[in-house]
């Protein structure tokens, strides 16, 4: 990896000619993204070293039963390490002062060749401070934090994480390949079991990896791996960004859940946040070496006035150094495969992306772009990519910045993809506002297809962000307290909950199909989850009632929940089957308002979507540009998905030569009232 980046920057303005009046900042960046990468191939040996930082930094154990341990603390008077090992004596095992603000400590083995700090033992790094003062820290390359006993407080202890090697896991599984299309499962270890408590890695390898297989889903996405101390903060507020969070177990048993997924050919995502970080001194990064900079910017800029937490300094050598080496970790000691990148869009901006984004392509190129966070977020997709090729990464950016998605010889980040932020905020919008009488059709598919060309999008209805407390499912939008009484089999019927299924299903297939080149769904609301997730705080009495998913709801075959969970799985295993996702964006040849009815074709495949809530139409003509028969692969209004049956799927429908719509044949056929279907040609 000490090759320079190629460059062509030609490819980008033959893809969007728009950007060729931005043609000087583009250069620019890419420019300093080329410069970073000469610089660490010239004084660090390359990309390679460089992102090696964990095994030189953090606390080590040789073969010999030595210690060796080091920090980067410009900022420090004096580091000392203390812990069981040293019966707490805070300033009896001093490290010694290097160049460049590192700090480095040897302890030899015991007389009787044992090694001074034991497995699991509690350490801690003090610090004093310029002006004197003590104070105590954990590691920033801690491996493993666990919360204090109750009457401790609620600080994390550092423990030293070395088993025995015959207890260490091995990895028993092959890695999977790269997918051809993403359809991601979102999910959280902690809430991902019944029981009024945090899950575990084991429940969710054994039980919940199952399940999601037999879905359809290939890739899972795992949020709040990273150690956070406040739960509630779903992981968005790290303390320990090279721990993985010990609340649902051991690092061995992270590591024998991926491995499970990969036992089932799942690619498993890391949620990583390298977008701000938690406040904590004692458990956290926030000064670290005693000053408010060290990992951050000092003063305002090192601070989010939103989220209340501290900002990188991503022009900090040290800095790029423990963020491209934190990738790095989670790929060679975990196996991830890939990474989500949350908050792109607040690391973008020096605004913080609080503002709206209007399309303006000088909100791209002006002076609110913190270019500093822009190259490294360059950086680390070059390095991830030339690592591994198989490699997927993805971009959670509301604001729409050109080139995100594009590759980094063409002057771009290097995402893969980006989440398309918009498609869940407008279903919401619509659910919340208008009843589905007084949709906008063309707005609906406008929202769906205004992506930017060729730059990979993944389309979601919802995500986490709309299950938690304040907002509602998509299904609890639909339904509501109906849920409680009317999801049974027996129960007497109800034209909400009939309407709620109905919508569920097309909602899903139809941000599936148009809106992006992968699909994503959160945890439980495949099968319509009830209710939102709220985890235990104060303001709720530390309650679990929440924070969990109700499995039981989905497996009990007298309630409705099954359709919705068949009809996810149904939609996920005929993209499998008929790729529509990893192909051109959809030709969408009818949306008509009144009719609420809109017709798109994508990868040969014919997508149609009736959303009037009573008018069923018979022989409606629908243009299609093959000729041919064509057969109903999925309907949503088969029995077996909580619908009537009003599609036979064995009639044959053939095209007539005339054209209709823009294109060469068409096509009639019976489409009833809140239905979808995909037709194929035979």
């Amino acid at each position: 990896m000490a090759n320079e980046p190629k460059v062509n920057l030609e490819k980008l303005f033959e893809l969007d000619p728009y950007l060729k009046s931005h043609e000087q900042e583009i250069r620019r960046r890419n420019t300093e993204f080329r410069g970073w990468i000469k610089r660490l191939n010239d004084l660090e040996g390359g990309l390679n070293e460089f992102t090696q930082g964990y095994k030189y930094f953090g606390l080590h154990i040789a073969q010999d039963n030595s210690v060796v341990a080091r920090e980067w603390a410009p900022g420090a008077k004096e580091v000392y390490l203390t812990g069981d090992f040293n019966n707490w004596q805070w300033l009896a095992t001093p490290y010694e002062k290097l160049a460049f603000g590192k700090w480095e400590l040897k302890i030899p083995p015991n007389p009787d060749g044992s090694c001074a700090i034991k497995h699991l033992s509690e350490i801690k790094v003090i610090i004093r401070k310029q002006d004197g003062a003590l104070v105590d820290r954990l590691s920033p390359w801690a491996k493993y934090v666990v919360p204090p006993p109750k009457e401790l407080g609620v600080n994390f202890q550092q423990r030293v994480w070395h088993p025995p090697a015959h207890e260490k896991y091995m990895f028993r599984h092959r890695k999977p390949s790269r997918p051809r299309a993403l359809r991601i499962y979102e999910c959280h270890v902690g809430i991902a079991t019944e029981e009024y408590g945090v899950g575990t890695y084991r429940n969710f390898a054994d039980n919940i990896i199952p399940r999601i297989a037999k879905l359809g889903y290939n890739t899972i996405q795992l949020m709040a791996i990273m150690e956070h101390a406040y739960y509630a903060s779903f992981g968005y507020q790290v303390t320990s960004f090279f721990a993985a969070s010990s609340r649902y177990g051991t690092p061995d048993e992270l590591k024998y859940m991926v491995d499970k997924a990969h036992e089932h050919g799942i690619f498993v995502l890391l949620d990583v946040v390298h977008s701000h970080a938690s406040k904590n001194t004692q458990d956290g990064l926030n000064q670290f070496d005693g000053t408010n900079a060290c990992y951050f910017h000092d003063g305002s800029r090192g601070e989010h006035p939103t989220w209340g937490s501290r900002l990188f300094n991503y022009s900090e050598y040290e800095v790029l150094r423990f963020l491209l080496s934190n990738l790095r970790w989670w790929r060679d000691e975990y196996n991830f495969d890939g990474y989500r990148f949350d908050g792109v869009t607040s690391m973008l901006y020096h605004s913080r992306g609080g503002e709206g984004f209007s399309g303006d392509y000088n909100e791209y190129f002006g002076l609110n772009v913190d270019t500093e966070a822009l190259i490294y977020l360059a950086i680390a997709n070059y390095f991830l990519h030339e690592m591994d090729p198989n490699v997927i990464t993805i971009a959670e950016d509301v604001s729409g910045m050109p080139t995100l998605c594009r590759p980094t010889e063409e002057g771009g980040i290097g995402f893969d993809y980006r989440l398309a932020m918009a498609i869940p905020d407008k279903w919401i919008q619509l659910l919340k506002t208008k009843s589905d009488e007084e949709w906008n059709i063309g707005n609906i598919v406008h929202t769906l297809t205004n992506r930017r060309w060729k730059e990979s999008t993944v389309a979601y209805a919802e995500s986490h962000d709309q299950a938690l407390v304040g907002d509602k499912t998509i299904a609890f939008w639909l339904m509501d307290k109906e849920m409680y009484t009317h999801m049974s089999v027996v129960s007497d019927p109800s034209l909400i909950i009939d309407r709620g299924i109905a919508l569920h299903k097309m909602i899903r297939l139809i941000t599936h199909s148009l809106g992006g080149e992968a699909y994503l769904n959160f945890i439980g609301n495949e099968f319509g989850h009830p209710e939102w997730l709220d985890f235990p705080r104060v303001g709720n009495n530390d309650s679990y009632h929440y924070a969990r998913r109700q499995w039981h709801l989905v497996d009990d075959q007298l309630l409705k929940y099954r359709f919705l969970n068949e009809f996810d799985r149904a939609m996920q295993h005929a993209e499998e089957k008929y790729h529509w996702l990893d192909c051109l964006p959809a030709y969408v040849s009818w949306k008509h308002e009144d009719d609420k009815v809109i017709a798109f074709e994508r990868n040969n495949l014919l997508f149609l979507f009736n959303f009037h809530s009573t008018k069923s139409f018979t022989d409606y003509r629908i243009g299609v540009e093959l000729a041919g028969k064509y057969r109903v692969l999925l309907s949503s209004d088969d029995a077996e998905f909580g619908g009537f049956n009003r599609i036979d799927k064995n009639v044959e429908h053939h095209t007539f030569p005339e054209g209709w719509a823009g294109r060469r044949n068409h096509i009639q056929l019976y489409l009833p009232c809140r239905t979808a279907c995909i037709l194929a040609p035979q």
